[in-house]
């Protein structure tokens, strides 16, 4: 196996946790903005409930998981600009640790 240059490493986990840190703000600003401004969003209703509640019950929950399959996108493009592939990772993971 192949062993990857520093600099690429760690320009490939400075670009993965850079957009770590922009899911994690957008997560925040969706799950504790929503608090902050819950008396003034009371007047804004979303599927008959008002926007404050219904983002704390279900919104967050949603955003959440949409985040999950933007970052498993996202990932798999900063995998590929990288070089990182996939089947030979699958492919030394079935041989022994030896092979490691």
């Amino acid at each position: 196996m192949k062993k990857i240059d520093k600099i690429k490493a760690d320009a490939y986990f400075r670009e993965k946790n850079t957009y770590m840190v922009i899911y994690f703000i957008i997560w925040a600003i969706v799950s504790y903005g929503v608090v902050l401004f819950a008396e003034p969003l009371s007047n804004v209703y979303f599927n008959g409930f008002p926007f404050h509640y219904f983002m704390g019950a279900q919104g967050a929950l949603a955003v959440f998981i949409i985040l999950l399959f933007v970052n498993a996108f996202v990932g798999d493009k900063i995998d590929k600009k990288y070089g990182i592939d996939d089947k030979r990772n699958e492919e030394i993971g079935r041989n022994t640790t030896v092979d490691h």
